[in-house]
C-alpha cells in the first residue's frame, strides 16, 4: 500500500477506513504495519483511537472488531496468527503505542462506560480510591454528565482490550467455544507474563525507531503518603475531583508505570463491579442485580489470579523477609509485595460474594468455584512448590502461609459457609454437583490448611480489653490514595491486629462475623454430611434401576422423553445420560467429601452411621430423577382434588369389616408412620400427633418404570392383534385379582399378629 505524502491526516485515517471495507483481512494488518513503522507520531496519533475500536469493539457492544474472543487458533489459524503477531507485546500494536507515548498524547475516554461504582463516584465528583483515576478527569460543562478520562496511549490501548471482555454480547450458548483456546485469553496471559514477569525485570518499551530513545514515562500518579495498607482514614477518599494533585516524577517509579498501569486497569474493569455500600444493599433479597459476569469473565479473572500469585511469590526469600523493608530495593519487588493485599484483595472479594449468592444454581458455577480455589492456594504457584501429594496422603501447608490465611481470613471462612449454604440447595446426585463438594473439601483438608483458619478466627474473636495498647487504634477500609511506590509503611507485627483490620475493612465495622469453627457453620456442615449420605443412596438407587431395565430406558429415551424438571428451579439430573460410570464417579466423590469433612470438622467419625431416609409424607418428597417433574405434580394436584371430594365416603369404605373394606384399606392407607425407624426425636414427636385418613395416591404413574411397563405390554398386546381397549380391561383385570390375592395375604397376617 503507497501512500502520497499527506498534508492532512485525516486522509490517512479516510484511506484506512476504505481498505478495512475493501481489502482481505491479512492486507489490512501489512499496511497497518508499514503505517506504524513510516508515519510520524503527529499523524499516527488520529488513527490511534478508530484503530483500537476497530480491533476491540465499540464500547457500546455494537461493533465487535477483531472478536478476539471467538478467534481461536484450531478454527482459523491464519487469521489467529496474524492477529497474535499483530497485538503481541513486543508488536507493531504495542510499537505503535510507545510512539505516541513519547509524543505525550492524550485520548478521551468516556467515564459513563466505567464499572458502576467509579462512574458513581466521579460523576459525584468524588475521586475514586485508586490512583488509576487522578489527574485524568476533564470537566465539562454540563458537570457530572459527559465526563472524559484523559488517557495516555498505553492506558487507553489496556482500558479498551480489558473491557472488550465486558461490553461485548455474551457468547452465545450454540457457540461451543473453549475459552483457553481463544486469542483474547491467550492475550491476556502474555501481557501478564510480559509486564509482570516472575523472572527477571519488566522489558524495557520499544523504541520508537532504530537506534532512537525510548519513550518518556506517562504522567505518574499522585504522590500522597501511604501511611499503611488500611490505616489510611477515608475522609481521604472523598477529595473533590478538582482538588487533584500535581503528578510525581520519581525516577524509580518509570521501571514499572506500565506493570502498575495493566494490573490496576484489569483489576478495575474486570472485578470493581461492586462497593462495599452496594454489596450491603445487595443483601437484600428484593435488590437487583447492578452487573452479571459471563463463565468466560470468571475464567480470565481467575488467569489474572493465578499469575499475581506466581508474580507476588517469585520474590527471593532475602527479599520477602520483613527485613528487606528497610534495605534498598526495586520498585518492581515492591510492586509484588503489595500486588495482591493492595490492589486486588478488596475488589476480588465483594466480587466473589456476590457470584456466591446471585449464581444460578447449575454446574456453571465450577468456574466461580475454581476461581475461588486458586486464589486460597498461593503456594500451588509458589516456585519452590512440591508435587501435589496422592489423594491418600495430601501435601501439607507450609507455615509459612500462615499470614496470608490470617490476613484473607473472609476469603476462607466467609466463602466456605456461603458454598455450603449453595451446595444444601443444590442436587447433589448429579455429579457435576458432587464434583464441587469434592473439589472444596479436598482443598481445605490439607493438613495443617484448617488449623491455620482456626488459629485466625482466634485472632480475630481475641477480646480488645484485654490489649490495652490497641485500644486507639481505628480500624478502615484500605485505600489506594497514592502510588504503591510512597515510602513502605512500618510492618505490624501485631497479627490480631492484622486480622481484625481484615475483616473490618472488607466488612465493615458493625460486621456480624460467623466463624467457620462456630456452631452455626457446623450445624450446616452436618447438614451438608446427611444430603450426601442421601445423595448416596439415592445414586445406588437409580443404578440399580437402570441395571435393571436399560433397555425400556433406551426405549423411553429414544421416544423423546428426559427427566427434565420443567420449573427451572434445578438443573436435570445427569447421572442417566452419562451411566454406570458417572453413577460410580458421583459415589466416589462423594464418599471422599464426606471423609475430606470429617477430618476438617471432626465430625461423625468413629460413630454409628445412621442410615438417612426421607421420612416426610411421601406424596411431598423430592421429585426422584426416575419420575416425570411435571407429570407427578399434575398427579399429585389430581389425585388432592379426589381425597378432598371423596374424603367422606373412603372413610366409610374403610371402616368397613367385610372384605371391599379390606380391598379399599389395602389401597386407601399406607403403613402407619409411627412403625417407621425414626431417627429424629422432632420427627417422633410430630409424628405422635399425626393423624391422616385413606387418600389415593397417582404418584406411582409418574414413574418411567410404569410408563415403560404398560407401554411395553400395550405393544405385546398389539402383536397378538389385542387392541387399546381390550389390553386395558385385561390389565385391570388382572390387576384386581392380584390385588385381591395380596389383601387376603394381608388380612391373614394380621390376624397372626401377637
Amino acid at each position: 500500500m503507497a501512500f502520497p505524502h499527506l498534508q492532512q491526516p485525516s486522509f490517512l485515517l479516510a484511506s484506512l477506513k476504505a481498505d478495512s471495507i475493501n481489502k482481505p483481512f491479512a492486507q489490512q494488518c501489512q499496511d497497518l504495519v508499514k503505517v506504524i513503522e513510516d508515519f510520524p507520531a503527529k499523524e499516527l496519533h488520529t488513527i490511534f483511537p478508530w484503530l483500537v475500536e476497530s480491533i476491540f469493539g465499540s464500547l457500546d457492544g455494537v461493533l465487535i472488531g477483531w472478536n478476539l474472543r471467538c478467534l481461536q487458533g484450531r478454527v482459523n489459524p491464519v487469521e489467529y496468527s496474524i492477529v497474535m503477531e499483530f497485538l503481541d507485546p513486543g508488536g507493531p500494536m504495542m510499537k505503535l503505542v510507545y510512539k505516541l507515548q513519547a509524543e505525550d498524547y492524550k485520548f478521551d475516554f468516556p467515564v459513563s462506560y466505567l464499572p458502576g461504582p467509579v462512574k458513581a463516584s466521579i460523576q459525584e465528583c468524588i475521586l475514586p480510591d485508586s490512583p488509576l483515576y487522578h489527574n485524568k478527569v476533564q470537566f465539562t460543562p454540563t458537570g457530572g454528565l459527559g465526563l472524559n478520562l484523559a488517557l495516555n496511549p498505553f492506558e487507553y490501548y489496556i482500558f479498551f482490550f480489558a473491557l472488550s471482555l465486558i461490553t461485548q454480547k455474551p457468547l452465545p450458548v450454540s457457540l461451543h467455544v473453549r475459552t483457553s483456546d481463544c486469542a483474547y485469553f491467550i492475550l491476556v496471559d502474555r501481557y501478564l507474563s510480559w509486564f509482570l514477569p516472575t523472572e527477571g525485570s519488566v522489558p524495557p518499551p520499544l523504541s520508537s525507531s532504530p537506534g532512537g530513545t525510548s519513550p518518556s514515562p506517562p504522567p505518574r500518579t499522585p504522590a500522597m503518603p501511604f501511611a499503611s495498607y488500611g490505616l489510611h482514614h477515608t475522609s481521604l477518599l472523598k477529595r473533590h475531583i478538582s482538588h487533584q494533585t500535581s503528578v510525581n516524577a520519581d525516577p524509580a517509579s518509570h521501571e514499572i508505570w506500565r506493570s502498575e498501569t495493566l494490573l490496576q486497569v484489569f483489576v478495575e474493569m474486570w472485578l470493581h463491579h461492586y462497593s462495599l455500600e452496594m454489596y450491603q444493599k445487595m443483601q437484600s433479597p428484593h435488590a437487583k442485580e447492578s452487573f452479571t459476569p459471563t463463565e468466560e469473565h470468571v475464567l480470565v479473572v481467575r488467569l489474572l489470579l493465578k499469575h499475581l500469585h506466581a508474580f507476588a511469590n517469585s520474590l527471593k526469600p532475602e527479599q520477602a523477609s520483613p527485613s528487606a523493608h528497610s534495605h534498598a530495593t526495586s520498585p518492581l519487588e515492591e510492586f509484588k509485595r503489595a500486588a495482591v493485599p493492595r490492589f486486588v484483595q478488596q475488589k476480588l472479594y465483594l466480587f466473589l460474594q456476590h457470584c456466591f449468592g446471585h449464581w444460578p444454581l447449575d454446574a456453571s458455577f465450577r468456574a466461580v468455584l475454581e476461581m475461588w480455589l486458586s486464589y486460597l492456594q498461593p503456594w500451588r504457584y509458589a516456585p519452590d512448590k512440591q508435587a501435589p501429594g496422592s489423594d491418600s496422603q495430601p501435601r501439607c501447608v507450609s507455615e509459612k502461609w500462615a499470614p496470608f490465611v490470617q490476613e484473607n481470613l473472609l476469603m476462607y471462612t466467609k466463602l466456605f459457609v456461603g458454598f455450603l449454604n449453595r451446595a444444601l440447595r443444590t442436587d447433589l446426585v448429579s455429579p457435576k454437583h458432587a464434583l464441587m463438594v469434592f473439589r472444596v473439601a479436598k482443598v481445605f483438608a490439607q493438613p495443617n490448611l484448617a488449623e491455620m483458619i482456626q488459629k485466625g478466627e482466634q485472632l480475630f474473636l481475641e477480646p480488645e480489653l484485654v490489649i490495652s495498647h490497641r485500644q486507639h487504634r481505628l480500624f478502615t477500609a484500605p485505600t489506594f490514595t497514592g502510588s504503591f511506590l510512597s515510602p513502605w509503611p512500618p510492618a505490624v507485627t501485631d497479627a490480631s491486629f492484622k486480622v481484625k483490620n481484615h475483616v473490618y475493612s472488607l466488612e465493615g465495622q458493625d460486621c456480624k462475623y460467623t466463624p467457620m469453627f462456630g456452631p452455626e457453620a457446623r450445624t450446616l456442615v452436618l447438614r451438608l454430611a446427611q444430603l450426601i449420605t442421601q445423595a448416596k443412596h439415592t445414586a445406588k438407587s437409580i443404578s440399580d434401576q437402570c441395571a435393571e431395565s436399560p433397555a425400556g430406558h433406551s426405549f423411553l429415551s429414544w421416544l423423546g422423553f428426559s427427566s427434565m424438571d420443567t420449573n427451572g428451579s434445578y438443573p436435570a439430573n445427569d447421572l442417566d445420560e452419562m451411566g454406570q460410570d458417572s453413577v460410580r464417579k458421583t459415589d466416589e466423590y462423594l464418599e471422599k467429601a464426606l471423609e475430606y469433612l470429617r477430618q476438617i470438622f471432626r465430625i461423625i467419625n468413629g460413630l454409628r452411621r445412621f442410615e438417612i431416609e426421607y421420612q416426610g409424607d411421601p406424596e411431598l418428597q423430592p421429585i426422584r430423577s426416575y419420575e416425570i417433574a411435571s407429570l407427578v405434580r399434575t398427579l399429585f394436584r389430581l389425585s388432592s382434588a379426589i381425597n378432598r371430594r371423596f374424603a367422606g365416603q373412603m372413610a366409610a369404605l374403610c371402616s368397613r369389616d367385610d372384605f371391599l373394606g379390606s380391598f379399599c384399606r389395602y389401597h386407601l392407607t399406607e403403613p402407619g408412620l409411627a412403625s417407621r425407624h425414626l431417627l429424629s426425636p422432632v420427627v417422633r414427636r410430630q409424628v405422635a400427633g399425626y393423624t391422616r385418613g385413606p387418600r389415593l395416591s397417582l404418584r406411582f404413574l409418574g414413574s418411567y418404570r410404569t410408563l415403560v411397563s404398560l407401554l411395553l405390554a400395550f405393544l405385546v398386546a398389539s402383536l397378538f392383534c389385542v387392541g387399546p381397549l381390550p389390553c386395558t380391561l385385561l390389565l385391570t383385570l388382572g390387576y384386581v385379582l392380584y390385588a385381591s390375592a395380596m389383601t387376603l395375604l394381608t388380612e391373614r397376617g394380621k390376624l397372626h399378629q401377637p
